[in-house]
């Protein structure tokens, strides 16, 4: 079944339903309440990287997120959590909702966005192995977990450890 995804940056009529998907997504209330933490952080929040992909009927099913983080000095993106409602799963609701969020971030002048998640999924977007550019985290990881995507290889990408919002807790 194929889904048209209605994309939209978050409104704080969303905030109940955004929570609600990431308590459906994960078995903890972990990334629900780093969604609130991060929320709350004037360092890490940026308004209009927080999007929603919309449900025919207008409920929320699936929810990307960008923060600021930083590798070295150099500011950059960490993008997560992402989420989708478990009915939702499979049908394209993440995807739609990280394309829109990346497009965003384009579209504000960000150049990299890193990504701990799954290698199978996350090359669809563009995004290859960090240390490509000599970019680590500040945790260990395998390899191929720890992703990053550079919208314009011209400008100067950092390499470096990175530095995640304090919300984020490493």
């Amino acid at each position: 079944m194929t889904t048209s995804w209605i994309t939209r940056t978050e409104t704080t009529a969303d905030l109940a339903q955004i929570r609600e998907v990431n308590l459906a997504a994960f078995p903890t209330p972990m990334e629900a309440d780093l969604v609130e933490a991060l929320r709350a952080d004037p360092e890490a929040w940026i308004p209009g990287l927080s999007w929603v992909a919309e449900a025919p009927g207008g409920d929320i099913a699936g929810y990307a997120l960008l923060t600021r983080c930083h590798v070295g000095d150099a500011p950059a993106l960490a993008l997560g959590p992402c989420a989708v409602r478990p009915e939702h799963q499979r049908r394209g609701a993440g995807s739609a909702a990280v394309r829109a969020g990346l497009q965003a971030a384009r579209e504000l002048g960000e150049n990299l966005v890193l990504v701990l998640g799954h290698a199978e999924y996350y090359p669809r977007f563009g995004f290859t192995p960090a240390s490509g550019h000599s970019i680590r985290p500040p945790f260990e990881v395998e390899d191929k977990y720890m992703m990053a995507l550079v919208f314009d290889p011209e400008r100067p990408v950092p390499a470096g450890t990175i530095r995640y919002a304090a919300a984020f807790g490493v």
